[in-house]
């Protein structure tokens, strides 16, 4: 069953914290990139308790073809925005990219292909066979990453990026996962993939062309440790999930997800979605 006449068939969510300098040339380059898709979409941008103009900003963006919906989320963390913005959305496909636009948005191609194909979870993975990326990290935080990588594998499964900000789901199962997020901070995906993965969903992760742009707020010194507590508690948190999960998510290569999602965003004959581009409210 398609969606309403006129709803967006994907919605992506950007979370914004203080980038008054930036954020528009990254919403100028999403809208777009989705204006040339066959299928309405929406953008929506969270604003992260920011302190500067950041939402004056995105308020003064002149009307474009793809809609975007300015949210306020007063809970500070990257983690908090991108769950405020899943549960926000209505949309049979959503996700969310950061507002840098690191990752090219020519992989939105091969995204839509695959979820509306029956893959309930695509992700850009910097570590999947044919990606590009132009990283300057130091040699330091590339050991810090390897680290970081083997923990959150144990909680996620085999994903071998789990912290490339490029990520999308079928809209339910993504809201379902969101509701049981309660990571704020940087380790926020590995928490929301861990849930995907309890709810016996699975995960493909696709190349990506990724460059490095300066700007992020993660500091290798200031937040390692944290991160590294935060993996801690999520494998804490997610472990009797994990257990109880193991005989169902053995059927996941099956079947889409363990539990049943609504009919309405479990299947959808995507030829019958309304091309006709929305209108900028």
């Amino acid at each position: 069953m398609p969606p309403p006449k006129g709803s967006p068939v994907l919605e992506i969510v950007i979370p914004a914290r203080n980038e008054e300098a930036r954020i528009a040339k990254g919403l100028s380059e999403l809208c777009a990139k989705l204006a040339a898709l066959p299928y309405p979409a929406r953008i929506v941008v969270v604003d992260n308790a920011s302190t500067d103009a950041t939402p004056d900003v995105v308020r003064a963006l002149p009307p474009r073809t793809t809609p975007i919906r300015l949210i306020r989320c007063e809970t500070r963390g990257k983690g908090a925005a991108v769950r405020a913005g899943l549960l926000a959305t209505t949309a049979p496909l959503v996700g969310f990219c950061d507002v840098d636009m690191a990752t090219d948005l020519a992989a939105l191609d091969t995204v839509v292909r695959l979820l509306v194909a029956g893959q309930p979870a695509v992700i850009g993975s910097r570590a999947a066979p044919g990606s590009v990326v132009e990283a300057r990290h130091s040699r330091v935080r590339r050991l810090g990453a390897r680290v970081f990588r083997a923990l959150a594998r144990r909680v996620t499964g085999p994903i071998g990026d789990t912290q490339c900000g490029f990520k999308f789901f079928h809209g339910d199962l993504a809201r379902r996962a969101a509701r049981r997020l309660r990571t704020t901070g940087f380790a926020f995906d590995v928490e929301l993939l861990a849930h995907v993965h309890l709810l016996g969903a699975g995960v493909r992760e696709i190349p990506v062309t990724w460059r490095d742009v300066g700007g992020s707020t993660f500091s290798c010194w200031r937040h390692s440790w944290g991160v590294f507590l935060q993996i801690a508690v999520i494998w804490v948190r997610t472990r009797s999930g994990r257990r109880a999960a193991r005989p169902r998510l053995a059927l996941a290569s099956t079947r889409p997800f363990a539990e049943p999602l609504s009919p309405d965003h479990t299947a959808f004959d995507h030829t019958a979605f309304d091309h006709t581009p929305p209108v900028t409210a």
